[in-house]
């Protein structure tokens, strides 16, 4: 299986560090932006564990899980290009951190930053996410689970 170019610089800048299992017994804590980050950085990098699952729909955006744990929870985002002179309709989002694993997105107002591969982005409230350009973007978000609500 042949890996597009950005995956490829997203696999090789990442640090591998490997989780530290938490003790039997111990209340998962919420864990900190850093660790979603890594999270994200892993999962971006680990092509085999989410590439299959891909699904490209040219009037919708699409929400695909990856991973459901008990500190966080893991999906990615495919947002089709705008149609000629429209700007993509997007997706709200309410992830923690996200990073562009291909393709651009926008954020906010259409007209807002151009996110790009590589990057990874801190949020604290609700955005919108838009496709921008002329291909499909996708996008890895994760989300903190509260401790209380934790599994």
């Amino acid at each position: 299986m042949s890996v597009a170019p950005e995956i490829a610089i997203l696999a090789e800048a990442s640090l591998l560090i490997p989780v530290q299992p938490t003790p039997a017994g111990t209340p998962a804590a919420r864990p900190t932006l850093g660790t979603l980050a890594r999270h994200l950085r892993i999962l971006a990098a680990s092509p085999e564990r989410w590439s299959g699952r891909v699904r490209f729909d040219p009037d919708r955006s699409v929400r695909i899980e990856i991973e459901d744990q008990p500190e966080y929870t893991a999906w990615l985002v495919v947002l089709p290009p705008a149609h000629a002179g429209q700007q993509s309709a997007g997706r709200d989002c309410d992830c923690d951190v996200a990073t562009v694993i291909a393709g651009e997105a926008t954020e906010g107002a259409p007209g807002g930053a151009v996110l790009r591969p590589g990057s990874t982005r801190v949020h604290g409230q609700r955005h919108r996410l838009r496709g921008h350009g002329a291909g499909y973007s996708i996008s890895l978000h994760a989300r903190a689970v509260p401790p209380a609500l934790s599994k």
